[in-house]
């Protein structure tokens, strides 16, 4: 028996797939398709993978029982089509760093971010720093390994919350975190080296304070909120450490921006009705 929070949810959408899917492509289209683009790389193998997902929606949406909403109920489609595709085409083969191989405390610089009250000539400067974060925060995330990116891309890129892409991809929720925050240590790493840089300041405290203040900010980051610690606790290295992890978070939210292309939406609707009259 259904709960009643799934009855009402299911009734949000026609029980007809004819019906229910056009809908679906209106609310979750552009999603899936920047999905798409960070996990395969290309717009033409997007497009076929995003149609694939609404061909299978289309099939199987007698199947949806609205126990999650059908976005996460998608991604779930979309990430094992994913992994298909992956197999299919080798995979990717390199490993992820261990997690003290990501840790900052044995860097020499940190990224040189201007101060966020900065304006008039620093302007371009943060541009520049911004439009370089974001190129190598694209690179670093195609170079994940398929159980890394993934992950990352709904959290950090749709902005699903753990528990959502844990059931997207039948996973735990606590497999969700380490995933994700082990994937943002390295895109901060990956960024880290292409923007202007400046000496690290001294750190102020042990390496285990350290290590307990920069576990309080990954866990602040799952839930996009404010850090929990004043910034007159933290030391300044600290202090730069969770502005390069922020700044990359803004280059993953950056990436969800776009429009669905028209073109693809108007051959995704015409699979559909050609689906729909096989016999």
């Amino acid at each position: 028996m259904l709960h009643a929070d799934s009855a009402k949810l299911k009734k949000r959408y026609p029980s007809s797939a004819e019906a229910a899917i056009p809908q679906l492509v209106n609310e979750h289209g552009l999603r899936l398709y920047t999905l798409g683009m960070r996990l395969c790389g290309n717009r033409s193998d997007a497009e076929d993978m995003v149609q694939e997902v609404f061909l299978q929606a289309y099939r199987k949406w007698h199947t949806f029982r609205g126990e999650s909403e059908p976005g996460t109920w998608l991604y779930s489609i979309a990430a094992r089509s994913c992994k298909v595709r992956m197999r299919r085409k080798g995979g990717i083969d390199r490993r992820m760093p261990a997690m003290s191989q990501l840790m900052p405390w044995r860097e020499t610089t940190v990224a040189a971010i201007p101060a966020p009250q900065g304006d008039g000539e620093s302007s371009p400067v943060k541009a520049s720093i911004r439009k370089e974060a974001e190129e190598a925060v694209h690179r670093a995330i195609m170079s994940l390994p398929e159980n890394f990116r993934v992950p990352l891309i709904l959290k950090e890129i749709l902005e699903l919350s753990i528990d959502d892409v844990a059931t997207a991809l039948n996973i735990k929720p606590e497999t969700v975190k380490t995933r994700v925050h082990r994937a943002r240590l390295l895109l901060r790493s990956a960024m880290v080296k292409r923007v202007p840089k400046r000496d690290a300041p001294e750190p102020a405290y042990d390496k285990q304070v350290c290590l307990d203040l920069l576990r309080a900010k990954l866990d602040a980051m799952d839930h996009r909120r404010g850090f929990p610690i004043g910034q007159d606790v933290m030391c300044e290295r600290c202090r730069s450490v969770f502005a390069e992890l922020d700044l990359a978070q803004s280059a993953c939210a950056s990436m969800a921006n776009g429009q669905m292309p028209a073109s693809m939406r108007k051959a995704i609707l015409h699979a559909i009705q050609r689906e729909s009259v096989r016999p």
